[in-house]
């Protein structure tokens, strides 16, 4: 009968133990926000938190090529809508002087801001950032990583955006070719010149308009990209912050009735261990 009982208290403190340990792991989850701390609280959530988790990283790493093509998409329609006004003043400038004629003062005035802004373009086409990144790409534009399988275009490459123009006369020529043409007619004060240059400025300014129209679409895909990924990052943390963050209100009250049942434990466990032998045997 001694051994019985003796076992049934040895039974009774591991029971206190167990609820004592079970009320502190709830505190530590409540501070901490996290009920899943170690794959033995629950296998199966922590592997699902564990795979959520690899495609968050992933989530996260196409996130951010999102947004380097952001960031270069934004310096080159920048760049080429800078490009649209010099063209549009060459445009005037051409139309000024072969409707009003020039003097020699005026011609040089208009042949400096022709120069100027044949330099400005040049300089438009192949800038660098700080990182010494181009803001067009030379020759192939580069593909970015946005989801699995999909490769966006950033920006245009400077060959597009500069070359290929179709004057509808002769090979196709260049925004340089177009400028040079627009100085050598003002320097020549011919009205003919003028006008065939007027022609060209004219093709040039539609070459940078279709290019702003492209670099639009490729915005529109990157934007796409980016709302994509910040709905599935939304709908992947949801899924985590369901299986690993602790609910507060259940496990406040948990620990409360936990409290409560180890503190009835405790006083029963204490007055039968003030009994005497007689009393167990009795």
């Amino acid at each position: 009968m001694v051994a019985i009982t003796a076992q049934t208290m040895a039974d009774e403190i591991a029971r206190q133990q167990r609820l004592s340990r079970s009320i502190t792991d709830l505190q530590q989850s409540v501070s901490s926000g996290r009920k899943l701390t170690s794959p033995s609280q629950d296998p199966q959530a922590w592997v699902q938190v564990s795979e959520i988790g690899r495609t968050q990283a992933q989530q996260a790493a196409w996130q951010s090529n999102v947004n380097y093509g952001v960031s270069r998409d934004k310096k080159a329609q920048s760049n080429l809508e800078e490009m649209n006004t010099l063209l549009s003043r060459v445009r005037e400038s051409l139309v000024t002087a072969g409707s009003t004629g020039l003097d020699p003062a005026g011609q040089a005035a208009v042949v400096a801001d022709l120069q100027g802004i044949r330099s400005s373009i040049s300089d438009l086409v192949n800038e660098k950032d700080y990182q010494g990144i181009p803001v067009f790409d030379d020759t192939v534009s580069t593909q970015v990583p946005v989801a699995r399988g999909v490769n966006l275009e950033v920006v245009g490459t400077r060959q597009s955006v500069s070359e290929g123009i179709n004057l509808g006369i002769g090979p196709l020529v260049t925004l340089d070719d177009i400028l040079a043409q627009a100085i050598a007619a003002v320097q020549s004060g011919v009205p003919a010149n003028m006008a065939s240059a007027l022609t060209s400025a004219e093709k040039g300014l539609d070459h940078v308009i279709l290019a702003q129209s492209v670099q639009g679409i490729r915005s529109d895909r990157l934007d796409a990209a980016s709302n994509s990924l910040t709905d599935v990052d939304l709908t992947l943390s949801e899924r985590r912050s369901k299986l690993e963050d602790t609910d507060l209100t259940s496990a406040i009250a948990t620990i409360q009735a936990s409290l409560l049942s180890l503190e009835a434990a405790q006083s029963a466990f204490a007055r039968i261990n003030r009994q005497s032998l007689f009393d167990l045997i009795r």
